[in-house]
């Protein structure tokens, strides 16, 4: 049911006692985890706060491209759990904070950690996860991409180096073919 259908409803709600009101928006606040913390940042944080949740996910970040450097039997299926849990992160931090231009440089920075090719045999039973982290890793960049083009020409000119960087790993690598079919520009 959606209170915009429910007009009667609306105005109903609208009229409660103020204290009432407050008893029923606190409940249902407490029912969503994201909402919680989107209030708490909007009305308790500051941009230091902004700055120190992506210090933190960088930080994340960087612990995985670490694992990633030290392992030799690298497999495309570790990497893309990694890659779908981390790009997770970034979007709870986005429904949290609402703010598209960290969102833009965490996925860049993010793009920019993940490894792409793994040391499979094409007859290995992994080598099928190769496939879907390519394309997860391209689509993910065209998203990128897409958010990038719409942030204030300061900002973008502070991402564009990173972001040249992804789109150079993907145009140097396997994933050409798959950015080419989804018109990702080769450089900003």
């Amino acid at each position: 049911m959606l209170l915009k259908e429910h007009k009667v409803l609306k105005t109903a709600i609208v009229e409660l006692p103020e204290k009432e009101k407050d008893k029923l928006l606190l409940r249902l606040i407490a029912k969503d985890k994201v909402l919680t913390e989107h209030l708490h940042f909007k009305l308790l944080e500051d941009e230091s706060d902004l700055e120190q949740r992506s210090v933190q996910l960088k930080a994340e970040m960087d612990e995985a491209g670490a694992v990633f450097a030290q392992d030799p039997k690298l497999s495309s299926k570790d990497v893309l759990t990694t890659f779908r849990k981390l790009n997770g992160r970034i979007n709870h931090h986005f429904k949290v904070t609402k703010d598209i231009s960290s969102e833009v440089e965490l996925r860049i920075y993010l793009l920019n950690c993940i490894p792409v090719l793994c040391k499979e045999s094409v007859f290995s039973s992994l080598y099928k996860f190769q496939e879907k982290l390519i394309t997860y890793f391209v689509r993910t960049t065209l998203s990128a991409v897409n958010k990038y083009t719409k942030l204030h020409e300061d900002l973008q000119f502070d991402l564009k180096d990173g972001l040249n960087n992804v789109l150079n790993k993907i145009y140097t690598g396997k994933m050409a073919a798959a950015a080419q079919e989804l018109k990702l520009p080769k450089e900003f």
